[in-house]
């Protein structure tokens, strides 16, 4: 079984990104984590980590369909 929270350096291998690019996806809202414990640990629900790749799916389509591959003529 799949633990329902996953640490901030879980979630950086998942993404291929450093920990502090998380701690900073996290610190800036961009991510939604809690902060848990008495030294207020911060943890991210397995569940709001696969909305937020979803979510980047879709703006990357939309950020794709914006800007379009337009191939240069040979000189």
């Amino acid at each position: 079984m799949e633990a329902r929270f996953l640490l901030l350096s879980d979630v950086a291998t998942e993404l291929n990104v450093s920990d502090s690019q998380v701690y900073h996806m996290v610190r800036s809202g961009e991510l939604p984590a809690i902060k848990i414990g008495g030294r207020g640990q911060w943890r991210v629900e397995r569940a709001k980590l696969e909305d937020y790749i979803q979510r980047k799916y879709a703006e990357t389509a939309d950020w794709v369909q914006q800007n379009p591959l337009i191939e240069r003529e040979a000189d």
